[in-house]
């Protein structure tokens, strides 16, 4: 039994290499939401035009498909973060950090499920026989809408990313490991995402919100894979925190 301990405790990663590995992670979910948002979808998807939308779809099927495919990446890399942001901050607060992680992945499934939707044209437009009860039109359209659906999907998932944001500041702000900026643009950008309590205004605020979330997201990657944590400090809350059942 004490070799076994011993093994693992050799084996565990120190919260440092935790830190770096959850910045990769982060950068990655960063980079494949900007790909298949900004580039995938923003160049296929013709807002307000069911037609042309259709025929980019069609023209572009395998970057489309490709769009489909980088979303998912993204969404898996966002559920480790969650998990390993839960593990990070736990010495923070064990229970906030809890709570910030079932928010963060209670987000992740809606924006994962309201992917079927950005994936749905295809069927919609594929011509299939039983789909021919309705006019090109009206498949046109019916593609579109499946498209404004993911995207308010997405809108959604961002109000619970916004609390979980807060939380993980709140968290940060209280660690004795991590600079407290960080913690501050955290709550900041929290307080940008959850503007999409009121999707009109969300959407309409989204591009100075957007520029916020990533200068925040950019400076927690940096440091988190240039410096990590203060280990001796993290050790030391983690101490703190087991002893005092926090």
């Amino acid at each position: 039994m004490s070799t076994a301990l011993l093994t693992n405790k050799v084996w565990e990663p120190s919260p440092r290499l935790n830190a770096r590995i959850t910045g990769v992670f982060y950068l990655l979910t960063i980079l494949t939401g900007i790909f298949a948002q900004g580039f995938v979808s923003g160049s296929l998807v013709v807002d307000g035009n069911a037609a042309a939308t259709a025929t980019n779809i069609l023209t572009h099927k395998s970057l489309f498909e490709l769009g489909f495919t980088v979303y998912l990446i993204e969404m898996a890399c966002q559920i480790a973060i969650t998990a390993l942001f839960y593990d990070l901050l736990k010495p923070a607060g064990k229970s906030v950090s809890l709570v910030a992680a079932f928010l963060g992945l209670a987000g992740c499934v809606i924006k994962t499920f309201s992917r079927l939707f950005y994936i749905a044209p295809l069927f919609v437009l594929g011509g299939a026989h039983y789909l021919s009860v309705f006019s090109q039109e009206q498949l046109q359209a019916l593609a579109l809408l499946f498209l404004k659906v993911n995207d308010h999907g997405a809108a959604i998932a961002l109000v619970f990313f916004g609390f979980y944001a807060l939380l993980t500041g709140y968290l940060i702000l209280r660690s004795t490991f991590l600079p407290r900026f960080l913690g501050v643009l955290s709550v900041l950008g929290g307080l940008g995402w959850l503007t999409f309590l009121n999707q009109p205004l969300g959407y309409r605020l989204f591009p100075y919100i957007a520029v916020l979330g990533i200068l925040g997201a950019a400076a927690l990657i940096v440091w988190l894979l240039v410096f990590g944590v203060n280990e001796q400090r993290w050790k030391e809350q983690a101490k703190l925190a087991v002893e005092y059942g926090s």
